[in-house]
């Protein structure tokens, strides 16, 4: 069926036929719609390896867990949609009480918006005129929410030669993007961003709806130095929002926050609203600054570097933590030497950029109970083959499927098209299968 023909795309996604390229199903799910191959109540060992699986209990958690942070600290939550590209995860942290999404590209808004997307947050600049077109005729839907970036008064200047001549119901609205050196994009000073904020607010055709940056490009651990530079970043970042405050005209939006330094993001931005005595911090004119956290891999978590980052984590002691909710599942194929084994997945199947696979457990098949694997490791990835390492012999036999813990959700998903969820870590029952838009 159609997803233009259906009331609701992303219940429409139970529709799609499988098909035998897609990768890691079972053979017979090949013509069966995902609605009626879950009706035949899947079991996990049907499928093929590699296979990357996830947790539905581990994923309904962790989004209650982001959303109640968010919720504890006085912020709204627009998570990263760009990690996994799956309508159906959107609408999990949607209907948990996120208030929009957050893209990277103007064919991922394209996407959300086929999807019924109503409020997202572009955290990029728009200055392709083809994108700068379709956004400007989806904003003749007035129940449609939107925002991108500037981090330069060129930026503007291509964003207005992009929409010369063409009939906006609206102005587009723009958030300052404020960067800081060494970092990503995003004007180099408060001054300089002070100076874009200016040119967005004369703009015939934008309209300066607040500022915005990304603190997680600066650091890559919890370090004191690193956690320094973090809140430097941002407290230039709640500067910047109160020099740009007389030029808005409406409820001023502040954004930052990755799933890596959210909690310094809630301080610094809980002690700007503490401290101001700008009229919309109490709200009495009905413009109240909208704070916006954008942690998207926090749906996921992982085994790797946000385990070790995230202040959410179980290790640091939180009443709720996150919990790892995706793992690779990948076949012995070849065992040629007592200390090294080759699983038959890889670079194509896993992500690597944030830290290699954590072999967890081995068994005889997949979706049965395993061992822990103490002692080995994954030491490389080729494109189809993990190295799994062990200064002792390794206690696998060819045909076993190890489990691995993965690293970075972001880079994870993009390999697959198709991805089964089971109940819990424990179970062996596929309860759905999450479609993904690359």
């Amino acid at each position: 069926m159609s997803r233009a023909h259906v009331a609701d795309p992303i219940a429409g996604l139970a529709d799609e036929r499988l098909a035998p390229s897609d990768k890691g199903l079972p053979s017979r799910a090949a013509g069966l719609t995902v609605a009626e191959f879950l009706d035949t109540r899947p079991r996990l060992g049907e499928f093929w390896t590699p296979v990357l699986v996830l947790d539905a209990s581990a994923m309904h958690a962790n989004a209650e867990v982001i959303q109640g942070f968010a919720t504890q600290h006085g912020l709204e939550l627009m998570p990263h949609g760009k990690t996994t590209m799956a309508p159906e995860l959107w609408r999990l942290q949607l209907d948990t009480g996120a208030t929009g999404i957050t893209l990277a590209t103007p064919g991922q808004v394209r996407t959300a918006r086929a999807f019924g997307i109503t409020s997202i947050m572009l955290a990029n600049t728009l200055v392709a005129p083809a994108g700068l077109h379709f956004i400007a005729d989806e904003l003749a839907d007035a129940g449609f929410a939107f925002s991108c970036w500037a981090d330069s008064e060129a930026t503007v200047d291509a964003m207005e030669r992009g929409l010369a001549g063409f009939s906006l119901a609206r102005p587009i609205d723009v958030l300052v993007d404020l960067g800081a050196a060494g970092g990503r994009t995003g004007a180099r000073g408060v001054d300089t961003a002070l100076a874009v904020a200016r040119r967005i607010a004369a703009s015939p055709v934008l309209r300066l709806a607040g500022v915005a940056g990304y603190e997680g490009s600066l650091g890559h651990d919890r370090s004191p130095a690193a956690l320094d530079v973090v809140r430097g970043y941002l407290t230039e970042l709640v500067e910047l929002a109160a020099a740009v405050r007389p030029l808005i005209d409406g409820a001023p939006v502040v954004s930052a926050g990755g799933s890596a330094y959210l909690d310094v993001v809630a301080e610094v931005f809980a002690s700007a609203t503490a401290t101001s005595d700008d009229r919309d911090a109490a709200g009495d004119d009905g413009n109240a600054t909208r704070w916006i956290l954008r942690s998207g891999a926090s749906l996921l978590h992982d085994h790797g570097f946000y385990r070790g980052i995230s202040p959410l984590d179980a290790a640091t002691g939180v009443e709720r933590p996150l919990r790892p909710a995706m793992r690779g599942y990948a076949r012995v194929a070849s065992h040629p030497e007592p200390g090294l084994a080759l699983l038959d997945g890889g670079k194509r199947d896993f992500p690597f950029d944030e830290g290699l696979p954590v072999p967890l457990t081995v068994a005889p098949e997949l979706g049965t109970a395993g061992r822990p694997l103490v002692g080995a490791s994954v030491t490389a990835l080729n494109d189809q083959h993990a190295y799994l390492r062990s200064d002792a012999a390794l206690p696998v036999a060819v045909g076993d499927v190890v489990s691995l813990g993965l690293s970075h959700p972001c880079t994870a998903f993009d390999k697959w098209r198709f991805i089964p969820v089971v109940e819990h870590a424990g179970s062996d029952l596929v309860v759905g299968l999450v479609r993904t838009f690359f």
